[in-house]
């Protein structure tokens, strides 16, 4: 989504203000006092039900009990007020009806303005927008909501003169700048357009799909094919999930359509903005209500739909996620993205046979692209099907070409699917290639310095592999454990229990690094501290086949030691 340039503190006071101004539009309209258990006792059980469903992210039931207090008990303020929210949360066109009855909320004089765009009444918008106090959120979205109103009327001059005190001197410089490109866009500007596409573009700390795209249209437009082009190729080079709208195809559709067509779809634009900007500052319920926003004026806006998705899954709510991205249009330029989203929903939601099907299917329509068979390589390695998991990131790697630094991930994500399958010399050489790629890459050096010691070989070259994966990821405790494992097997038992006791300060719940600490306390002859760690490795959750092995040192001993052996 769209960068925006202001702290991320200041973001989250801004959009918390919409809620603010929520409740005290609430304190303001018709009856008094607080409501109660004594107001009437059905309202306040589904009042109760909806706040908790509410503060679980659970909009649909939120919706359901709130609406019904509301029902129950119409003229009091506090349900009122918590009905409209969880009515904006949830999509539902309830909301509409209770904000008008919320004079003093910004929330709702966004809404209602939104809602007079939609009907053409851009006079009447322009007014409720012009009367938001200019602090909290409205100080960020009331220039670029009041500018979509005069675009809407046609006044494409006024529009772009609302919003030059913000590009000329503003910490939204950038925002109001490709805000007004679009604004020129629309209104057959093209030169307009191009120049503040590219203060836009000057002013942004990041490069983002949102703003890529419109910026490549309104160049392709201005008739700048090349920079258009260009601007894309920061797109396939960019995030996962997007490098899959890197091919020729998905460029034409990108750049064939409008990312803004109207007035409407420009104050959505405005509202997804923000709550693009939140998106990335752990703000998920004010990212959904900002999202809910955006899609009331534009029901399929895929960007906002991907967003609004995001947030209930973040709030373990990924049926919701999955129920809201179903209203993606097929024909989407960013489905494929969607799709992807789709499978990990499906995953997360134990529908592993559907995730795959998606990730196939998805795979077979983009023959170029490594994102399907790289999603479903990890699919099947998280769910142990690790011969089926090498197969498709071979399938990934075979889509390459010339395989460069930014694949090693793929090599080592191999690499592992094939040692835990069993084909060792297969799992060695794509570790080795994943280093050739990028040769510090502490996980690779882990995982192959410690391969090495679990088969007994180059046990030297394992234990300087694994000091300088350990100088590199300090405070990570399974590298601490591989290194204390390779010392514990070259007979360095002072330094392996050193390394072994920081892993297990690292990472106290591993089985792994319990088991092991135990054994280099055996070594040196403490057997008391050695059974208390093998006891607290099988309270762990050990990998399976472990427990009996363990067991049977607690019951026995370390296997090839004995009392005259260990060191006094």
């Amino acid at each position: 989504m769209v960068t925006l340039l202001v702290s991320p503190r200041r973001f989250a006071l801004l959009a918390a203000a919409l809620l603010a101004g929520c409740a005290a539009g609430g304190a303001a309209d018709a009856g008094s006092g607080g409501f109660s258990s004594s107001s009437r006792p059905s309202a306040f059980g589904a009042y109760l039900a909806g706040r908790f469903a509410a503060a679980e992210t659970d909009t649909r039931t939120a919706a359901d009990e709130l609406l019904e207090a509301l029902r129950l008990a119409p003229n009091e303020p506090e349900v009122l007020t918590r009905a409209f929210l969880a009515a904006v949360m949830d999509g539902r066109p309830d909301a509409v009806r209770l904000a008008r009855r919320l004079p003093q909320s910004e929330l709702a004089a966004m809404l209602l303005a939104g809602a007079d765009g939609m009907a053409g009444r851009w006079e009447r918008a322009e007014e409720r927008l012009r009367g938001l106090p200019r602090n909290g959120a409205a100080q960020v979205l009331q220039p670029l909501m009041l500018a979509w109103t005069q675009a809407g009327r046609g006044a494409t001059d006024a529009a772009l003169a609302t919003l030059r005190p913000q590009i000329e001197g503003s910490r939204l410089r950038g925002l109001a700048a490709l805000h007004g490109a679009m604004i020129a866009d629309i209104g057959r500007r093209p030169a307009e357009a191009e120049r503040l596409a590219r203060v836009a573009l000057s002013e942004s700390t990041e490069a983002n799909l949102r703003m890529l795209q419109i910026i490549a249209g309104i160049f392709e437009r201005a008739g700048k094919p090349a920079e258009a082009n260009r601007l894309l190729d920061m797109v396939a080079m960019s995030a996962d999930d997007f490098a899959l709208l890197g091919s020729p195809e998905m460029r034409r559709r990108l750049l064939r359509q409008r990312a803004v067509a109207s007035a409407v779809e420009g104050m959505a634009e405005a509202e997804l903005a923000l709550a693009g900007a939140l998106r990335g500052q752990g703000a998920p319920e004010l990212t959904l209500l900002l999202s809910r926003l955006a899609l009331r004026l534009r029901p399929d806006f895929t960007p906002a739909l991907l967003i609004a998705a995001d947030s209930l899954a973040e709030e373990a709510h990924p049926a919701a996620a999955l129920d809201l991205l179903r209203n993606v249009p097929e024909d989407d330029p960013l489905m494929p993205v969607v799709m992807l989203r789709r499978a990990a929903l499906l995953d997360r939601m134990d529908r592993p046979e559907e995730a795959i099907a998606t990730l196939r299917a998805l795979a077979e329509a983009q023959p170029d692209a490594l994102q399907p068979q790289a999603r479903l390589g990890d699919l099947l390695r998280r769910r142990g099907r690790f011969a089926e998991a090498a197969q498709a990131y071979s399938g990934a790697i075979s889509r390459i070409g010339t395989p460069q630094a930014a694949h090693w991930p793929l090599f080592y994500a191999r690499g592992i699917a094939l040692e835990r399958s069993g084909d060792w010399p297969a799992a060695e050489a794509d570790f080795h290639n994943a280093l050739k790629l990028s040769p510090e890459q502490p996980y690779v050096l882990n995982y192959l310095g410690y391969s090495w010691v679990e088969h007994g070989s180059r046990l030297a070259e394992a234990r300087r592999m694994l000091e300088r994966a350990a100088e590199l990821r300090p405070q990570d405790g399974n590298i601490a454990d591989s290194l204390g494992w390779a010392l514990f097997k070259l007979q360095d038992l002072p330094n392996a229990v050193r390394w072994l006791e920081k892993a297990a300060e690292l990472e106290p719940r591993n089985s792994v690094i319990n088991d092991h600490l135990g054994d280099a306390y055996w070594a040196q002859g403490r057997e008391r501290e050695a059974r208390f760690q093998w006891r607290r490795a099988l309270s762990l959750e050990p990998e399976p086949g472990e427990a009996p092995r363990i067991s049977a040192k607690l019951r026995d001993g370390l296997p090839g030691t004995t009392r005259a052996a260990l060191p006094q």
